[in-house]
């Protein structure tokens, strides 16, 4: 939560720089704005640009996201996952449909987006624990339990959600964000629901 709450002040400080460096800088004519908004939105729309790729760190699982926007002008983009966990041997991809709103009218790069969409992925071992021995002590029934571990490949896929905010720095190719990606897992005849919180960094064109 204290990581969380760190990479939020670190992104509203980056956005107060930004919009300060954008308002300082003024266009020779009405022309050269309209023909350099057509060129800056692409299939963006509001977000200022229309593919980026780069690096995100969670607190569960970190990887490559490339995220494009389609040319609907309806801000409708498709983020795609390449993720590891730090307790696990292997990788998952997820394939993410979202569609971001501006928050400010006067800054049109500051956005906000939900999403849903489906992963996929292996993993190989996994820690449980086990029922060693079971026993009665003062009338009460106990369970003892110790640590084991499997040493075998196991097949994962499972669904997710996100809301994110991100933000495209004024004239840098640089896109950062953060985000809240609860998902559901299955693998190996078990089910499991994990939340997922990270933060990003992606260099547009």
């Amino acid at each position: 939560m204290k990581k969380l709450t760190i990479l939020l002040c670190a992104l509203c400080l980056v956005l107060g720089f930004g919009q300060a460096s954008a308002q300082t800088k003024k266009t020779s004519s009405k022309g050269s704005s309209k023909s350099s908004g057509k060129s800056s939105g692409g299939g963006g729309g509001q977000a200022g640009y229309t593919t980026a790729i780069g690096l995100r760190g969670g607190n569960f699982a970190s990887g490559l996201t490339v995220k494009h926007f389609f040319n609907s002008g309806k801000n409708a983009a498709v983020e795609g996952l390449v993720t590891t966990e730090y307790l696990g041997r292997g990788a998952r991809f997820t394939l993410l449909f979202e569609k971001h709103w501006t928050i400010v009218p006067d800054v049109k790069n500051l956005q906000w987006y939900v999403g849903a969409g489906l992963h996929a992925g292996a993993y190989r071992g996994r820690y449980y624990y086990a029922v060693a021995y079971r026993y009665r002590k003062n009338k009460d029934y106990r369970v003892y339990y110790y640590p084991a571990y499997e040493d075998k490949t196991y097949p994962v896929f499972g669904a997710d959600f996100v809301l994110g905010l991100e933000y495209k720095i004024p004239d840098l190719p640089v896109v950062i964000g953060v985000d809240y990606k609860p998902y559901f897992d299955v693998f190996d005849g078990h089910t499991g629901v994990y939340q997922d919180a990270a933060a990003s960094v992606r260099f547009s064109f």
